[in-house]
Formats: structure tokens, sequence, C-alpha cells
């Protein structure tokens, strides 16, 4: 959404970079690429001139600091002032003492009331609330229909005593949506539930009947929450509708809708400043899962790519697993082999909290590479699971065993080409030796010098470990090297016991303990 500000502020910055001190001049033309980047983001006109406005007053006062150099200074004005014309603080829906918790959604047909109000029932139920939707919106055709399809997907049940129109014929009575409100809260109070999210009818543009119809709702229902749904592609004309909202039903905070679009994003450094009202909310895609609590301070920070990885951390424990965690980090203590199984179960982890790109585009910097991020196919991550999960679980612990006809075969299990087993177990053969190196202490690679990373070589005079040869992944050479092993050590050479590899101290290897298929023992070489 903020791609073009971003990249634009961000080029300003840069311009700055390796000046001792600022002159006027070098504050007015910054200034004045910071107004032209919030015009072309669709940013209101008024906004825009108060908020240079005070960037310049800042940054030409005596304003310094000594821990930064005077272009870091003028991206933490600019930062603070982002913060302030998006809410300042981060607001929470307020909770009503006694009694359910009555939240209204009001706006302009299309803004995405209908389907934002089964993304809030489901942020609020996995709060530990027990929200209940209410069809109010009895003009446009099927809205009571989409409500209750909505409301089964977030597992939240919907109060629609009134099926709402069903066709757009003027003649067709459409129902009082007063009285569905009024009945909708009363039911709410005798079924137990703290929370009603009443979805309101919304139109084309901005009408006397519409702002009345929702004024009456208001009155009837006396909402603790009153939340402004707008489209963040709106543009320019985001002030005045918000400000037609504000006048009607006085709405106490803001939900951006569609926050993952391409269009500039003003509305969102506009609405909050001219109407005085916080954003509360932003939806971010069209799942349920995509809406997020509105954080002004981290959403600047997006905005100059300084990244939000509180966000991400947050969004990380939401779903990651505990004890598949726990588990890894054991194994990983314990330096075990981290195998394919392993590698899987990452992966679940990692789908679990959502798209890659949105990830990656919260770490700092991110902007720098977003054309790659752009390019990133989120279906990659799917042939790289059907690749894994077309192994055998033998091969997926033991990925040195899978030679030229395990690759064909797995490949034509997952239909990929085998150059891309290929690449899939290069690239997992490498992270399987960093993950080694970590685990026995020598920590990130290619860090010399610093204490714990290593990467600095080996001490002098220190006796490196000696190499263990690969045992091949032909069964019947296995078994030969084996033998030949078992020969050399008859014949007192120095050599690794046979069987250490599979937990065994020494003495004659027993492929019994491979727990392999009947009859597969002879091919290594076992008791007949």
């Amino acid at each position: 959404m903020f791609n073009s500000l971003s990249d634009r502020l961000t080029a300003t910055f840069k311009n700055l970079r390796g000046k001792g001190r600022l002159t006027e001049a070098d504050v007015d033309a910054t200034v004045r690429e910071i107004r032209r980047a919030l015009l072309d983001a669709d940013v209101a006109v008024p906004v825009v001139r108060e908020f240079t406005g005070r960037v310049r007053e800042r940054a030409l006062g005596a304003e310094v600091s000594g821990a930064l150099n005077p272009s870091q200074q003028i991206v933490k004005i600019v930062n603070d002032e982002l913060v302030e014309i998006l809410g300042g603080e981060t607001r929470r829906i307020r909770l009503a003492k006694t009694g359910p918790t009555i939240v209204m959604l009001a706006g302009l047909q299309g803004a995405g009331k209908t389907t934002l109000a089964g993304k809030l029932s489901k942020y609020l139920k996995a709060q530990g609330h027990s929200p209940m939707l209410v069809a109010c919106d009895l003009q446009r055709p099927n809205a009571v229909t989409q409500l209750q399809v909505v409301g089964q997907r977030a597992g939240v049940p919907v109060f629609a005593p009134h099926p709402g129109a069903t066709s757009t014929e003027l003649d067709h009575p459409a129902g009082d949506p007063v009285a569905v409100a009024r009945a909708g809260v009363e039911e709410a109070k005798r079924t137990l539930h703290d929370v009603v999210i009443v979805d309101t009818a919304g139109r084309l543009g901005v009408d006397a009947e519409m702002m009345d119809q929702a004024r009456r709702i208001r009155q009837a229902i006396v909402p603790n929450e009153v939340l402004f749904v707008i489209d963040s592609m709106i543009g320019q004309d985001a002030v005045n509708t918000a400000m037609a909202f504000d006048e009607g039903v006085n709405f106490t905070g803001i939900v951006l809708s569609k926050l993952d679009g391409d269009a500039r994003g003003g509305a969102a450094l506009s609405v909050a400043s001219v109407t005085g009202k916080p954003v509360m909310f932003a939806s971010t895609g069209e799942g349920l899962d995509d809406f997020e609590l509105f954080h002004p301070d981290r959403m600047a920070s997006r905005i100059l790519d300084m990244g939000d990885v509180l966000t991400l951390i947050e969004q990380a424990e939401k779903s990651w697993d505990k004890d598949e965690a726990a588990r890894m980090a054991k194994k990983f203590a314990d330096q075990e082999d981290f195998t394919l199984e392993d590698f899987l179960a990452q992966m679940q982890q990692i789908r679990n909290m959502g798209s890659m790109k949105k990830m990656l585009m919260m770490m700092p910097g991110a902007q720098n590479i977003r054309q790659q991020l752009e390019q990133f196919d989120e279906r990659e991550i799917d042939r790289v699971e059907a690749i894994v999960r077309s192994m055998t679980p033998h091969e997926r612990v033991a990925p040195k065993i899978i030679n030229g006809s395990r690759r064909a075969r797995i490949a034509r299990g997952s239909g990929v080409h085998v150059s891309e087993v290929n690449g899939l177990l290069e690239r997992f053969a490498q992270a399987q030796k960093m993950m080694k190196k970590m685990a026995a202490g020598g920590g990130m690679p290619g860090m010399p010098g610093m204490p714990g990373m290593g990467g600095g070589g080996a001490r002098k005079g220190a006796k490196s470990a000696p190499k263990k040869k690969a045992r091949s992944g032909n069964p019947a050479k296995a078994a030969q090297e084996l033998k030949d092993a078992e020969a050399r050590r008859a014949a007192g050479a120095k050599a690794v016991p046979t069987g250490a590899a599979f937990g065994q101290q020494g003495g004659e290897f027993d492929p019994s303990q491979l727990n392999l298929p009947k009859g597969f023992d002879k091919f290594l070489g076992g008791s007949k």
C-alpha cells in the first residue's frame, strides 16, 4: 500500500547521508521532497501542509541529539510526525462495564464492512470473548446471506431474523434495520454473548437517507464503539467521506480495509488527522485472519522502511507450535542431526504464520529487495513440500541413500524435474552442515574473530578431528564398504568401530537395529 511513499521518502533521506550539518537550504529541499511524496500518495492537502510545516520547524530548531547525525535526526522527526498523524497511540476497543459490548460498523457500500465484521468477530473470539453478529444490512441483495457465511467461517453465531433483500426490485420490502438491531442486542443479553457486532447498510455515496438510518440505529442500541470502515484505496475523497460520517453518526474509531492493495494509501494518513479519531484496526488481506490491531508507531516504521519486527514476533508467537519448538530446541542442544522430517515440520510452522511475502516485507530494509519479493512465487513452498512428502520415511532421515533412481522416483511423485530434487538436497545438505556447526558451539560460519560466532578457523596446534568417509547410497556398495572396514580392523588398522553410526560402541554390525523391511538386511551384509 505505501510502497510508492516509502520509496520516495527513503530516496529523500539517502541524499542527506554523509553531511556533517544541514543548512536551511538542505532542510527546505528535504521538506519539498517530502511534500511531493505525500501529495503523490493522495494525502489530503491540509494534512500535507500541516505535516511538512511541523517537520521544517523541528528540523530548523534547536532539537539535536548527540546520538544521531543530522540525517538520522530528520528521519526521527518524520517518524515522530507520522506516528502523530496516524493517531499517536494504539487504541483498543473499550469494553462495557456491564452487559455486552456493542460495536456498530458504518461506511460506504463496497468498503468491506460485512467481511470485516467476520474478521473482527474472529479476532475477538481468539481473545476469549463470545461475539455475536447482527445482520442489519437489509437493503443490499443477499447481504444477510453473506454475513451468515462469514459468521460460519469465523465460528460465530449470526442473528438474522429478517432475510433482507433478495432482489433489486424497488417494491421489495427491506424490513426495519432499527428493530433488528434492537432485537439483536436483547438476544445477545439473553444468550450471554459479551460482544455484539452490528453490520449496517452502506450506499454508493453519502446521502441523507443512509445517514438517517445509521443515526437511528445508533440511538436505538447506544453502541460502545462506532467503527467507520473506509476503503484505503479511496484516495482524496476519503476526507470528505469521513467528515460526513463523523457528522452523521459521530464514529469513535476508524478501520482501514484493503490495506494490501496497490493504491497509494493517502487515506490512512489523512482521515485520522482530519477527524481526530484514531485508526483502530486494519484489514490486510482477503482471509479472515488478515486482520490486525493498528499500531501507529509500527506503521510509521513500515513507511520509512525500518521494518515491523514486533508484529512479526507477535504473529510467530500466535501461530508457532510451542511443543514443536521445544522438541527442536532439545534436538539442537543434543546435537542431533537435522533431518528432512524436521525441515518439513519447520516449513509447516512458517506456513501457519501466513504469507511469506508479507512476513519478509516486515523486515528492515525490505523495500530495497521489494521487486525480488514481488516475484517470489508462494507456490515454491508447495513444490518443496511435495518433494519431501514424496520421499520414504527412511529417505527423509537418511538423505544420503537417495541415489539417481530414487531421485527420479521422487521427481515423478512430486511432479517436478530431477534438477529441482537435486537442488533441494544440495541446499538441505548445506543447511544441515550449518546446523551441526552451530550445535557444536561454532556459531554462524563466516564470522571470524567474533567470540562464540565461529568461522575463525582452527587454533594453531589444534588437531582437527579425522573425517569420516561418507557411506555410499547404493546398498550393495555400502555392504562391501562395511566388510572392508571389518577386514581393516581385523588386521589391526585404527578405524571407527563398525556400527558406530547406528548407536553401537563396537562389535559386529547388526542390520536388524535399522528396522528395515524383511529381507533387506542381506543387502547390508548381515547374518543370514
